[in-house]
């Protein structure tokens, strides 16, 4: 029986996750994509809590999901982070193909200053 598009994902993200986790040294950079929006936020595993959260929820005046639009959330994110005391994280793509909104929201990242 074929997977569906989801569930597929799900299959990748347990795989990654098995040998990816944040510490409070490095914690996760963790992005969530959307039909409608992308949300990116870093987390600290072993303590169990979010250090910055950053959405196109609050960021974007039109409501459509542009790499541009993801390109604003990855600066944003990385503000935080460094705002935070934090310069390098650990990038988890969460299931998702490392192309376009999430390739677009990590390059953006890493030239605002944050290292993974």
């Amino acid at each position: 029986m074929k997977l569906t598009r989801n569930e597929a994902r799900h299959k990748r993200k347990r795989r990654i996750r098995k040998k990816i986790s944040g510490t409070p040294e490095r914690p996760r950079l963790v992005v969530f994509r959307s039909n409608k929006y992308i949300y990116a936020q870093i987390v600290d595993d072993e303590n169990q809590e979010t250090k910055a959260a950053s959405s196109s929820l609050s960021l974007a005046r039109d409501k459509t999901l542009t790499k541009e639009t993801a390109r604003l959330v990855g600066q944003d994110i990385a503000q935080k982070a460094r705002q935070n005391g934090l310069e390098s994280v650990v990038f988890d793509r969460n299931g998702y193909v490392y192309t376009g909104r999430i390739k677009a929201l990590a390059d953006s990242a890493r030239e605002e200053g944050l290292k993974f």
